[in-house]
């Protein structure tokens, strides 16, 4: 890591963050505002945040980063959601981050809650961007998803500029979707004694996989989590779907990430 400008929180800092057998690459804008850690969806990188973060403007700090094998992050031997905690716990490090605000797409969201779970007094609150606790489980659950990647193999180097798909094989996107539909499942006692405000942006109908109306069936899964933890709120259900929704609905992102700093 670029330890010259490690200790610079006055300007925009971009290099590489070591941890286990990789280096992350970081973005983080400076600024003595809220620090906010924003964590991609499954396969995307950080720019999919720029709308939020230009609507949020300067008073915030904004922290970006790529998961291992995505964007201009290095590749390694470990891409479950432990590897990723471990992911989060190094870039707050290295760039001596306290109290953020942790924003959450997808794949993002859930390994926030399990971040926060963990570190309940480390963070000031959650903003989730469509997630949900409810998974595909079990070998029937598995091999969808198997089958789901090996469809699309051909198609991931495609997407691989556009940020919506990692360094990986088509086996190994499949592994890291299985492991998150794993921890997804397994969260609503994880959602339900957050003691940090949460609140979520939930989009509207289908996604890449899904069936039709799968979707909406999938986010009624909060309904335990918002009757049992009062700190879990709905900020918004917007129009777009999972895919677009933080490039058309990334004001009602902003306005969430607003409300939780507000408290």
């Amino acid at each position: 890591m670029n330890n010259a400008a490690i200790n610079s929180k006055s300007s925009t800092w971009t290099g590489m963050v070591e941890v286990d057998d990789t280096a992350l690459a970081v973005t983080d804008t400076g600024g003595n505002g809220t620090p906010i850690v924003y964590l991609n969806g499954a396969y995307a990188d950080q720019k999919h945040w720029r709308r939020v973060i230009s609507e949020l403007g300067p008073g915030y700090r904004h922290i970006t980063f790529d998961e291992r094998a995505r964007g201009k992050s290095e590749q390694s031997a470990d891409y479950s959601m432990e590897a990723s905690m471990r992911d989060i716990d190094a870039v707050l490090a290295a760039r001596g981050v306290e109290q953020p605000i942790l924003v959450g797409w997808s794949y993002g969201g859930i390994a926030s809650w399990q971040w926060a779970d963990r570190n309940p007094d480390r963070l000031a609150g959650l903003v989730t961007v469509d997630a949900a606790p409810f998974g595909l489980t079990g070998e029937e659950g598995r091999e969808r998803i198997r089958k789901l990647f090996h469809r699309m193999r051909f198609a991931l180097p495609l997407a691989r500029p556009f940020g919506m798909a990692a360094r990986m094989s088509a086996a190994q996107h499949a592994e890291v979707g299985i492991d998150a539909n794993e921890y997804a499942a397994a969260s609503v006692p994880v959602l339900s004694r957050l003691t940090c405000p949460t609140r979520f942006v939930l989009a509207t109908g289908d996604s890449l996989g899904s069936e039709k109306g799968e979707m909406e069936q999938v986010r009624t899964s909060l309904d335990p989590v918002l009757a049992a933890n009062p700190n879990v709120t709905i900020s918004a259900k917007v129009a777009s779907n999972h895919s677009h929704i933080l490039r058309k609905d990334f004001r009602a992102v902003a306005a969430a990430v607003r409300e939780i700093a507000a408290i």
